[in-house]
């Protein structure tokens, strides 16, 4: 049984040659999408959160300075 070392520029022309072979493209439009719901569901959090979280500060300022 014949034992075959490769060195590391023989491993690195290997992958090389795999990777020609199988072009890795992604998934961009996935990407797109997820990006931009995460970005929508933001925002509507935001919409609804706001007025919330504004009182909240109000309240919480107004009774650390006093009335």
């Amino acid at each position: 049984m014949t034992r075959r070392f490769l060195t590391a520029p023989a491993v690195l022309a290997d992958q090389v040659r795999r990777w020609s072979r199988e072009p890795e493209r992604g998934d961009v439009p996935g990407w797109v999408l997820i990006t931009i719901m995460t970005a929508g569901l933001v925002a509507a959090l935001w919409i609804v959160a706001e007025p919330l979280l504004t009182n909240l500060f109000t309240n919480a300022v107004s009774t650390v300075t006093g009335p």
